[in-house]
């Protein structure tokens, strides 16, 4: 039985728990013992709140001696526990960078990676953007790609993009001089190299050495390529974040943009759900693993405990700005144009899907299911879930099928279903507002067999291949739907991704079958 009379009027974090002791959720406040007791006093909670008032069963408590400190324990709680109920960030999209190594002879390469050994540059959002930038600092400055040192020299130094450090044509010294100016490049510190490669190519032309002040003009030339295209020139000597979000129904939608020096070099999108301290848990987290800007461009003000948390991690001072006009105002609408562009457009999709449905309520939360296998072997099931019209890669699930013998493509649907919404049951978590499942009339009553023993109310349809039919429970005709009109056209991205994500799962386990069977007949 949870007791507030416990709870201190002081600065620090609360922490909600279940019956088992497990953390559901971490948040901070001035006074603990006010913010906690506005969970009972409320009654009209989101959907999100309501779940976790339902779970907890105990509430602890930490006190600090400020809400900045507050902050800080929050935020390491939230990472020691990764509660339930907390906001859990996935960033939308994943770029790439580009990575020197850490060799004697470093090369460069492409990396999905950001941190580890050697030093890393970007992320790039756009790919033809990076691919760019690599092929200029590669054969500018003649760098290695290769994952090993070849014992001859390969066709790239034949055509003059490596310096063939493989059979000792730099000595290591030279090449990692130009290591360190390709680093310079990619630091986007491009004009400051250029003067320097300039004052050095007349030092040689003045002793005579015309062929390596040659190679320093072309390497000049392409430099200022470079920096023509990055727009490396830049007004402002400092960074800034341009932050701008919506909310929707329960959900938030966050475009946070990066402005380099004037610049803008990227951006990062994210949905999470709505709870009503979602912009300071945003900021909590997300930089307490990336350094805050000098300036923060938002659309309402922070907290002073917030401000000075943001300068804490930064080790400098965080300015906070909420601009009405000029340029900084036009970051922001930017911003805000952007995100509707990226997340707003997918709405049109689940109107339209909604209304082919007859669904009672938008259906912001879509899984679909699908079953793969070759001849009955290595049976497996996928389920995919869409979010907000777009995919949410973070809860795909994989199943193998353990139930069924052979090809029966209705006993193995009807499994992964079964284990899936009986486990969501269980666990008390969110159950989605449409089921899709690929197949049809069979598939589609094996699956609403089992939700049906459940108990699990939850729209179902399936999807047929070739003429793409829609199906719904106790219907033996298809819906009247077009393949090529939005609702359908949308159903079948879903099921197409089911697909693919089974398809992938069901090869990796064959690999691995024919891994070990190949193993056993060596021994």
């Amino acid at each position: 039985m949870i007791s507030l009379h416990a709870l201190p009027h002081l600065p620090g974090c609360y922490l909600f728990k279940d019956a088992r002791g497990s953390v559901l959720y971490v948040g901070k406040a001035r006074d603990i013992k006010k913010r906690v007791a506005s969970y009972f006093q409320k009654l009209n909670h989101d959907p999100k709140t309501t779940a976790l008032i339902q779970a907890a069963s105990d509430i602890d408590f930490i006190v600090t001696n400020n809400e900045v400190e507050a902050l800080l324990l929050e935020n390491t709680l939230i990472k020691k526990h990764w509660p339930r109920y907390n906001i859990k960030l996935k960033d939308s999209s994943r770029y790439a960078c580009i990575h020197l190594t850490d060799e004697a002879f470093p090369r460069i390469c492409i990396s999905r990676k950001s941190s580890g050994k050697g030093r890393f540059f970007g992320p790039f959002v756009h790919a033809r953007e990076r691919q760019d930038v690599f092929n200029i600092v590669r054969r500018t400055f003649g760098l290695r790609t290769c994952r090993r040192l070849p014992k001859r020299a390969c066709l790239r130094y034949h055509l003059g993009h490596c310096c063939a450090p493989c059979i000792g044509k730099i000595s290591e010294a030279d090449y990692q001089k130009r290591v360190k100016r390709a680093e310079t490049a990619l630091s986007r510190d491009i004009y400051s190299l250029i003067a320097s490669l300039e004052e050095e190519m007349r030092a040689l032309s003045e002793a005579q050495e015309f062929e390596r002040a040659l190679e320093l003009r072309d390497q000049i030339a392409a430099l200022k390529r470079l920096g023509e295209r990055q727009s490396v020139e830049r007004s402002r000597s400092f960074d800034q974040d341009v932050l701008s979000y919506a909310v929707e129904c329960t959900s938030v939608y966050l475009m946070l943009f990066k402005v380099y020096k004037g610049t803008l070099e990227g951006k990062e999108e994210f949905v999470f759900a709505w709870s009503e301290d979602f912009l300071e848990e945003f900021l909590v987290q997300y930089y307490s693993e990336n350094e805050p800007p000098e300036e923060l461009i938002l659309q309402q003000t922070l907290e002073d405990s917030l401000v000075d948390f943001l300068g804490h991690m930064r080790g400098k001072k965080v300015r906070v700005t909420v601009p009405k006009q000029g340029e900084k105002k036009e970051l922001l609408m930017l911003a805000e144009k952007n995100l509707q562009a990226a997340f707003f457009k997918e709405r049109e999709k689940l109107e339209a899907l909604q209304e082919a449905l007859r669904l009672p309520r938008s259906p912001e939360v879509i899984e679909c299911f699908d079953i793969s296998h070759i001849s009955g072997t290595s049976t497996v099931g996928s389920m995919v879930q869409f979010r907000s019209g777009r995919p949410d890669k973070h809860n795909y699930r994989r199943f193998r099928i353990r139930s069924v013998q052979g090809a029966d493509d209705f006993a193995s649907l009807a499994e992964v279903v079964r284990r899936r919404y009986s486990r969501l049951k269980d666990e008390n978590q969110e159950l989605p507002d449409l089921i899709v499942i690929d197949g049809g009339l069979g598939q589609l009553s094996a699956a609403e067999g089992e939700l049906q023993r459940l108990r699990v109310r939850v729209p179902v349809i399936s999807i047929a291949k070739g003429e793409e039919e829609i199906y719904l429970p106790g219907s033996s005709q298809p819906l009247p739907l077009r393949k090529d009109e939005k609702a359908s056209l949308y159903i079948q991205e879903i099921r197409d991704e089911a697909h693919r994500f089974a398809v992938t799962y069901h090869r990796l386990l064959r690999r691995k079958a024919l891994g070990s069977s190949g193993k056993s007949g060596k021994d």
